[in-house]
């Protein structure tokens, strides 16, 4: 497939979520559903008890896939925190934006040389002009609220309520001690509708707290809520394991499985009482809840039964739990293998709610919700991935069951090429036997990179 017939195939896509987005899916009372979106930080495939995990309890989360679908094969955007939301909140790849291929550093650093030209402009962060879907909904009549960890901005120009959001609270940045609520800088993180502020207990509760209220406070109107738990993502610090003073930067990584297990059930807890909440107010035919993970866990986490971890992309690095509840429409129990990104939940969001996107705005993903209401088959596509840091370049490309790997370390190069309908632990490199498809898998990577290139 040529450069053009690529462009021209992606600008269909686009122009059929533009054509989604404007079909009205009001379900109840001229109304479009409810939509919470819940997302982990760094929670693995394997750390789930629907996912095959034995020694943490998520009774929460593996009830949303008992009433819903639970998929096999989803994908992040990044292999960490800020390039996978900035796909989440635009729905397309977050390499169309700039400086956003690497998580932000703690105190708003960069950490790779786009995102080290931009933040000495003070733009690193997503713009506004990058239209998110709370924007969308927000224009369309929701009431918007992000309540968690945001991590795609530490000037205010780049804060939630800058990006449609009627409400947010939670850390602008990666990560924050759960008791003390600051950084290992000692600057304080946790930020009300853009302005600092103290609030005693455990974060995840924290967050927990205000997505309930911000639920039970919306019973009458459309909402979307965004709940980005900090959850299990370092330092790690359960809910009982609260200090005098905040853990120091060297003491981030300490910890063990079960401290771990601590953070993710009590997550699941609070998902829990989200759920309860909506069940409670009358919403539950009404609301769509999506729970997923921002990438593959760290090592006292598990991607079991994939390789890798965080920060890279191989299999354990991205692929990871994701289970959608929607009553009445998604059968209970389902299972997806279709393959799927996080961008994918954008445009299925952008379309059930029934709002328009900008005119020329086209989605990259594809509406994932959709196919699973419509007992759609599983089709082959091509996802793409990028991540860099520092000298470290990390390129892959799925197609069909084929997956290829680039790993760039400053003059050295690493290839693997992988069938993943026989090898999702990605034991078995077939880059020497299999170079004529390698090649093509190249050229498809090279054709993405030249269309999602930005211009900031």
């Amino acid at each position: 497939m040529n450069r053009r017939e690529f462009l021209r195939r992606t600008a269909m896509l686009g122009a059929a979520a533009l054509a989604g987005g404007c079909q009205s899916e009001h379900i109840a009372a001229g109304r479009g559903p409810n939509v919470i979106l819940i997302l982990a930080d760094d929670l693995g495939y394997g750390d789930v008890g629907c996912y095959g995990c034995a020694d943490i309890r998520t009774e929460a989360i593996d009830a949303l896939a008992e009433r819903g679908v639970r998929f096999t094969q989803f994908y992040a955007n990044g292999p960490e925190c800020t390039p996978t939301r900035t796909a989440l909140l635009t729905g397309r790849y977050q390499h169309r934006v700039g400086g956003m291929e690497c998580a932000l550093g703690i105190g708003n650093v960069g950490r790779y040389d786009d995102a080290i030209r931009l933040c000495e402009k003070h733009e690193l962060g997503l713009p506004v002009e990058e239209t998110t879907i709370a924007r969308m909904l927000k224009d369309g009549g929701y009431a918007t609220a992000c309540i968690g960890k945001w991590h795609l901005g530490y000037e205010p120009k780049f804060y939630p309520n800058q990006h449609g959001f009627d409400y947010s609270f939670g850390p602008i940045g990666g990560s924050a001690d759960y008791f003390h609520h600051t950084e290992y800088t000692g600057d304080n993180a946790l930020y009300e509708n853009g302005k600092p502020v103290k609030r005693a207990g455990y974060m995840t509760d924290l967050i927990s707290d205000e997505a309930v209220r911000f639920v039970t406070g919306h019973l009458a109107k459309p909402f979307f809520l965004y709940v980005a738990y900090t959850a299990p993502h370092t330092p790690y610090q359960g809910p009982d394991d609260a200090h005098d003073a905040p853990v120091a930067e060297a003491d981030y990584n300490t910890g063990d499985r079960r401290t771990y297990q601590a953070m993710v059930e009590s997550m699941d807890r609070g998902i829990g009482r989200i759920v309860a909440a909506v069940e409670d107010g009358g919403l539950a035919e009404n609301t769509i809840i999506i729970f997923a993970s921002d990438n593959g866990a760290n090592k006292k986490g598990r991607n079991t039964p994939l390789s890798g971890f965080k920060g890279g992309l191989f299999e354990g690095g991205i692929r990871v739990p994701c289970v959608i509840r929607f009553d009445g429409r998604i059968e209970a129990k389902t299972v997806c293998e279709q393959p799927c990104m996080t961008m994918d939940l954008s445009r299925s969001i952008v379309r059930l709610a029934g709002v328009q996107a900008p005119v020329g705005r086209l989605f990259d993903g594809m509406d994932i919700v959709d196919h699973v209401e419509n007992n759609r088959m599983a089709r082959d596509r091509n996802l793409f991935w990028r991540a860099r840091r520092g000298e470290r370049t990390w390129k892959a490309v799925r197609s069909g069951d084929l997956k290829y790997i680039c790993r760039q370390d400053g003059g050295t190069v690493a290839e693997y090429l992988f069938d993943l309908s026989s090898d999702a632990a990605e034991e078995h490199d077939l880059l020497a036997s299999r170079r004529q498809e390698a090649r093509r898998l190249k050229d498809l990577l090279v054709l993405w990179e030249s269309h999602v290139r930005h211009h900031r």
